[in-house]
């Protein structure tokens, strides 16, 4: 019913940028928080940003300064805009959407299938 796809990873320098989109689709009748996560080997999957549907954004310590959430409610699209990388940012992110469905108002969490992204020089 609800499809959650990333894009925008790939292999940057230490110290570059990269920015990564997510958007939903399906029968939605609104998104409460979307956020970023990340899963590096050997490693749990944490959480890197989230934001309400409201603006509200929290960061994880490690990336605060560093990397920035948004989100375009009409689009159903969340953003992260990651500068100043370094190697320890590699990892396969994954989107996370709080989903109310459109039919039954149901709230669902969905997960994208992840994007890697890999700082290396």
């Amino acid at each position: 019913q609800v499809q959650v796809v990333e894009s925008g990873g790939g292999l940057v320098q230490p110290g570059g940028s990269l920015r990564l989109s997510c958007a939903a689709s399906g029968r939605i009748f609104s998104i409460n928080t979307m956020g970023w996560y990340r899963h590096a080997p050997g490693e749990e999957r944490d959480l890197v940003a989230t934001i309400t549907s409201g603006g509200w954004t929290t960061y994880a310590d490690s990336v605060k300064g560093r990397f920035t959430i948004s989100r375009d409610n009409a689009k159903n699209t969340v953003y992260l805009e990651m500068n100043s990388l370094k190697p320890e940012d590699t990892a396969v992110y994954y989107c996370n959407a709080d989903v109310v469905l459109l039919t039954t108002r149901f709230r669902r969490n969905y997960w994208g299938q992840g994007t890697q992204v890999t700082v290396s020089s």
